[in-house]
């Protein structure tokens, strides 16, 4: 269960039929999970295994909704505002296609992704704001960044380490 503020985790309805199966995959109706987002972006993104696609955040009010299609991935926000109550907080949440959900990641935490299926992943991901191709809403980190702390191990955060260890 997500801690930082504003990370949600909400389930997908699959409404299965002779011909495959119908799911809403966001509606403007779900204001408790909006929070009062309008989506006005949806991107694709395709995955080979293993692949980590980390660490960025966005500082002016963008907000990601993550749906993995095919495929398993690792989804992180790690907060780093040494002001914020939840400072040194790292969410970490299994999204697959094999349980649809949609994944609400504030972006002002540092975030990414990691493929972790045998198979390559691909995701829909929607935003509250369009992408700016002059001026990107967008900071970047190294995927390995020693600056980035995992609570539970008090070591830099891991994306290869094992689930069970």
């Amino acid at each position: 269960m997500p801690q930082l503020p504003g990370i949600r985790v909400y389930d997908i309805k699959k409404i299965p039929d002779e011909r495959g199966f119908f799911a809403e995959a966001l509606r403007e109706d779900w204001q408790d999970f909006l929070e009062g987002d309008r989506i006005v972006q949806a991107n694709l993104s395709f995955s080979y295994p293993g692949m980590i696609r980390a660490w960025h955040r966005h500082l002016r009010g963008q907000v990601d909704y993550f749906i993995v299609l095919k495929g398993a991935m690792k989804i992180c926000a790690y907060d780093d505002d040494p002001s914020s109550p939840t400072c040194g907080q790292l969410d970490e949440i299994i999204a697959s296609s094999e349980r649809l959900q949609v994944v609400r990641i504030v972006g002002k935490f540092w975030h990414g992704t990691k493929t972790i299926s045998s198979d390559p992943s691909t995701t829909m991901y929607m935003v509250n704001r369009l992408y700016d191709y002059k001026n990107p809403d967008e900071e970047r980190r190294p995927w390995n960044d020693p600056k980035i702390i995992d609570p539970k191990t008090k070591s830099p955060f891991d994306w290869n380490k094992p689930p069970h260890k």
